[in-house]
């Protein structure tokens, strides 16, 4: 456990939130609340209340990762210069236990009314309702490795509390369930814990039996290198969190916000879909955290007319800063165009495998080396023996071992002179993680870098 913290540690140094507006002079500061409620793992609980909030304020539960704690996410991320332009209020817990990990694994956590973390976050989520009268129809989470983890755990046992919530480099809800009282599970970390959509949702459901009102809306964030958390499991929280809305797992919009990033949308195309899902190709388990998108996600981004604050408590909480620190998807298929041949030996073709026990995910990046755009590409390769691709993005795959065809997709269809595209996909092995050897281009052989 020692050796984990310390992964999600050093993983976690360079998370950095992409804000570009200048925040105002603030005299507002981190404090610390205490006798908030029922706390049955004796959580500490930190406040942010900005000088001016909303006259009914929205709530933010910001959940910090493994070895981390609530100054440390406050020190490390942008919530609270946001909440400082939008007028909302920030809640940051910590852990206490020794591992300085969320209870996201023990039947407890997983059920409604069942005890454990969940019940003293929502001990604190509560107080600030009556404290600082907010809007109980504006609560939402976001966490960063354990933290979104929790994040996924507090928007399945409380779907009639959270409105939206935001998982960075997390895992779906229940995947790191044991049954013997570790925190850790080794398969669902592995990306090695594959279910059906259905099986996925179902596991939210079980968690509040009974409950038909309306879920959550989420927003997925992963890299595909994770070294942590593997990249499976950022298409396994897609496929819970499109089932658990009732959704088709095919994207109903799909767009490049910026290089190596695929965003996809399902149940609408815009800003705040029922889910949508950013895979950051490229990226490991210290990623970006962009606050900026997750609140323009839970739609907190508007203009507002601040009310005064009810003052709040007044004891500092520390302010050490602290480290902070996870996913492509699916695009959806679409109609290829005419495809332009390349002149012979006009491409080049670079293969990265990142492989573990019995999966793999593989980035391609297709570079045009020729003096004329390639409009229209398919990209032909054979798998090795005992490959077979389970989910891609930026492409299509057909069929999904042996000799495969990668397709384009609208918004990647045209590679001009000196210019690459990158896709990938994620797979099953039964052992052997080689390479393909060779690769064509609408035809052509390429070279391989």
């Amino acid at each position: 456990m020692k050796l984990l913290c310390a992964a999600f540690a050093a993983a976690a140094i360079a998370v950095l939130a992409a804000v570009t507006f200048a925040p105002p002079a603030s005299a507002a500061s981190l404090v610390e609340v205490t006798g908030f409620g029922t706390n049955p793992t004796n959580l500490r609980m930190h406040l942010y209340v900005p000088d001016r909030v909303q006259a009914r304020p929205p709530i933010l539960l910001a959940i910090h990762y493994c070895s981390g704690s609530g100054p440390a996410f406050y020190s490390g991320t942008q919530y609270a210069q946001q909440a400082d332009r939008y007028g909302f209020i920030v809640i940051y817990p910590s852990v206490t236990r020794s591992s300085l990990c969320w209870d996201v694994s023990s039947a407890s956590a997983l059920r409604r009314g069942g005890g454990s973390d969940p019940v003293g976050l929502m001990s604190m989520v509560t107080y600030v309702q009556q404290r600082y009268n907010a809007d109980p129809a504006r609560i939402y989470a976001t966490g960063t490795s354990s933290g979104a983890m929790m994040t996924n755990v507090m928007l399945g046992v409380y779907p009639d509390v959270f409105k939206a919530g935001a998982s960075f480099a997390g895992v779906p809800f229940a995947c790191f369930a044991t049954t013997n009282g570790s925190e850790w599970n080794s398969e669902c970390a592995n990306g090695t814990i594959i279910r059906t959509p259905q099986a996925w949702g179902d596991l939210v459901r079980n968690a509040y039996p009974g409950y038909t009102g309306a879920r959550p809306r989420m927003q997925i964030w992963h890299g595909t290198n994770d070294e942590i958390l593997r990249y499976p499991n950022f298409g396994e929280q897609v496929k819970q969190w499109t089932n658990v809305h009732g959704l088709s797992q095919t994207p109903s919009f799909t767009d490049t916000p910026q290089s190596g990033y695929t965003r996809t949308r399902y149940g609408g195309t815009g800003g705040q879909a029922p889910v949508e899902a950013i895979s950051m190709q490229g990226v490991s388990h210290n990623l970006p955290v962009d606050a900026a998108q997750v609140i323009r996600f839970f739609g907190l981004d508007g203009t507002v007319t601040p009310g005064p604050t009810t003052p709040g408590p007044t004891t500092p909480g520390p302010t050490t800063p602290g480290p902070t620190t996870p996913g492509p998807t699916t695009p959806g298929p679409t109609t290829p165009g005419p495809t332009t041949p390349p002149p012979t030996g006009a491409c080049r073709v670079g293969y990265t495998v990142n492989a573990w026990n019995t999966g793999l995910t593989a980035s391609v990046t297709i570079a045009n080396t020729s003096t004329t755009a390639v409009n229209g590409w398919t990209l032909g390769f054979t798998l090795p023996s005992g490959q077979t691709i389970t989910n891609g993005w930026n492409a299509t795959y057909s069929p999904n071992s042996g000799a495969v065809t990668a397709r384009n997709v609208s918004y990647n269809g045209s590679i001009a002179p000196n210019a690459s595209v990158s896709i990938g996909f994620q797979a099953t092995h039964s052992g052997n993680t080689a390479k393909p050897t060779s690769f064509t281009l609408n035809g052509t052989a390429c070279t391989v870098a």
